[in-house]
């Protein structure tokens, strides 16, 4: 969605929204952690982000990157800057180009900085001179297809009132040139905006205007900051902050305050500004502090308008259905899939028939490096202890397992315990959800979708387990008609005694002026397809030990001779009755394995 229409938006519903600016990070790793930093801070509830285009455009790709990441995988609106710095025309083609196929609708238009090593800026050949050049490229390739945003300048206040009045005439021109909104840069003084904000609309600018918040993290990077962008300092942060410039956690919280303040007043200021821009500098607990202190609680509806992260690119904007195989491997699902025609929207249908991607093509891996995979998970030498590891992750007590990057979330802490005493019992869970009978949309913990509705989900678990203990669960499951399953082997064979050849939905909502949305599914093609990768997690866990020890060749049996089974219980009134059979299975596996166990001890003494 274009930035313009979730201001529009957010106004009709009276509501305070923010958003976050990100840049591109120089390494490697760099960039992983920041998307993880992103993926968190998404849980602020921020309306969209920016990502910045560094200065002479050295990290044009790396942003590109960053667009396609962010709009794809995490699932976030993205706006990306562009600027004319060392920008032929062609290449200003291409970035755009990229953002389009992204789904990216909203371009920051910039002249840019001057090139690393000179101080003065120069136009490249075949480039644009001003930034009002390249809002105009961009409007005659491609219409009104993205959102476009320039930068303004509250500062220029201070600027002798002929030259105040000339720059607010050139911004005044770049808007009737087809700009949308109006990012600031950062400021301290709320007078000086103030005043900003009412000259320029005094001229005729009347699009909306966003307000860009710098969050105080250090002393020192508080001055570097100002002093880079000559920023004025009200003579009050100076005399508060000061005293503490030793003392960065001082620093941090006294500047929360100071900021929370400045952004009340511009909120409170009858301007028509009703939401805030904060410049992150790639760091979360600043931001973080800012919101809470100004009390910005996120949205369910803005978190998560469906149970899963949609992905917004182009070709998948619509969709609205997925198999809850994937709960724990998005970009897995969303690379294995990419090459569909179409995306499931309303049923799980043809969609499903040209399958997934292989596995050869897109490959199998574990989320952390073999060093810190091996001091998360130890070195396994018995079953047991991979048992625990498993009931550890079940009660939040460790923090990722191979089959899920992230710890546990927050809505299986009401089964976190029958989950660890069925791990306990040998069914080595990867996948879960518990029944939820018609909790409201905004529900901190089950809630997704538009306000005022309700959502459902079927108990659901997905396991690995040996064969002996498999076929006493499925003895006990047979008994309740309530419940389905699907058995899988490593082979593929598969087994199940579901009578339909559709998908089961095992989460729907049902909202005001709309069809009942049922957005996740288990069906039999999807497992399959899943069934290779499963496995193939657990072999990858194998592979990062020694080929000849203990560790590697125990999780090597376990899953060449488990296993991969999914259960549903159909009743999501019941919220516990899942569990029932695993519980009764796994006592009479113990109580024959006892039973073997003295039995043999009996036949060693009598021999």
């Amino acid at each position: 969605m274009k930035v313009s229409k979730k201001i529009e938006q957010s106004q009709k519903e009276g509501k305070i929204w923010w958003s976050f600016e990100y840049f591109p990070p120089r390494t490697a790793q760099g960039l992983q952690n920041l998307l993880d930093r992103i993926e968190r801070m998404r849980n602020l509830g921020p309306e969209f982000i920016d990502i910045t285009w560094n200065a002479g455009g050295r990290t044009s790709e790396l942003t590109s990157e960053m667009v396609r990441l962010c709009q794809g995988v995490i699932g976030i609106e993205t706006c990306m800057h562009l600027t004319c710095t060392n920008m032929p025309r062609e290449k200003v083609d291409v970035a755009l180009c990229e953002a389009k196929k992204h789904g990216c609708r909203n371009i920051l238009a910039l002249r840019g900085d001057p090139p690393q090593g000179k101080d003065e800026w120069e136009a490249v050949e075949g480039g644009f001179v001003h930034g009002i050049d390249l809002v105009r490229h961009i409007h005659k390739e491609y219409g009104d297809y993205f959102d476009i945003a320039v930068a303004g300048f509250p500062q220029n206040m201070l600027l002798p009132p002929e030259e105040r009045d000339l720059e607010i005439k050139y911004l005044k021109e770049k808007i009737d040139a087809g700009v949308d909104f109006i990012f600031t840069q950062m400021f301290y003084d709320v007078d000086i905006f103030i005043d900003w904000v009412k000259a320029i609309r005094a001229a005729g600018i009347t699009i909306p205007i966003v307000p860009g918040v710098a969050p105080i993290q250090t002393w020192n990077g508080f001055l570097k900051a100002t002093s880079l962008a000559q920023t004025k300092i009200p003579q009050s942060f100076m005399d508060a902050l000061e005293p503490h410039k030793n003392d960065d956690e001082k620093v941090r919280a006294i500047g929360t305050k100071l900021v929370a303040d400045m952004c009340r007043k511009i909120l409170d200021a009858d301007l028509g500004i009703k939401g805030l821009h904060f410049y992150t500098m790639n760091l979360e607990k600043g931001t973080k502090m800012l919101l809470q202190e100004l009390n910005l609680v996120p949205r369910v509806e803005t978190l998560k308008p469906l149970p899963w992260r949609q992905s917004l690119t182009p070709n998948r904007r619509q969709e609205n259905i997925r198999p809850i195989f994937w709960a724990n491997r998005t970009q897995s699902y969303l690379s294995r899939t990419e090459n569909w025609d179409e995306f499931p929207n309303g049923r799980f249908g043809d969609s499903r028939s040209p399958a997934y991607g292989e596995l050869d093509g897109y490959g199998v891996s574990l989320k952390q490096t073999d060093e810190a995979a091996l001091k998360l998970w130890g070195e396994p030498k018995t079953f047991d202890d991979i048992v625990q590891l498993f009931s550890q992750f079940c009660l939040k007590k460790l923090s990722a397992l191979p089959w899920s990057d992230q710890p546990v979330s927050g809505e299986t802490s009401i089964i976190s315990k029958e989950l660890s005493k069925i791990n306990q019992l040998g069914f080595l869970t990867i996948n879960s959800q518990p029944a939820v009978n018609g909790a409201p949309s905004d529900d901190p913990k089950f809630g997704w979708g538009p306000r005022d509705g309700y959502v459902y989900q079927k108990a659901y678990l997905e396991f690995f387990v040996n064969p002996e203990l498999l076929e006493i669960l499925i003895s006990e499951i047979e008994m309740d008609t309530k419940m389905t399953y699907y058995v899988i082997n490593k082979q593929g064979d598969l087994r199940t005694n579901s009578h339909s050849e559709g998908p089961n939905a095992v989460t729907w909502g049902v909202f005001p002026g709309k069809e009942i949305i049922q957005p996740t599914i288990v069906e039999a093609i999807s497992f399959m397809a899943w069934k290779d990768e499963a496995y193939d997690l657990g072999i990858k866990w194998a592979n990062i030990y020694e080929t000849a020890s203990p560790s590697r060749q125990l999780i090597m049996d376990v899953m060449n001779n488990s296993y991969l089974v999914n259960v549903v219980h159909n009743d999501f009134k019941d919220t516990k009755a899942i569990f029932t059979p695993f519980f009764k299975a796994g006592e009479k596996y113990a109580a024959s394995r006892a039973t073997a166990n003295g039995s043999a001890q009996t036949n060693g003494d009598l021999n």
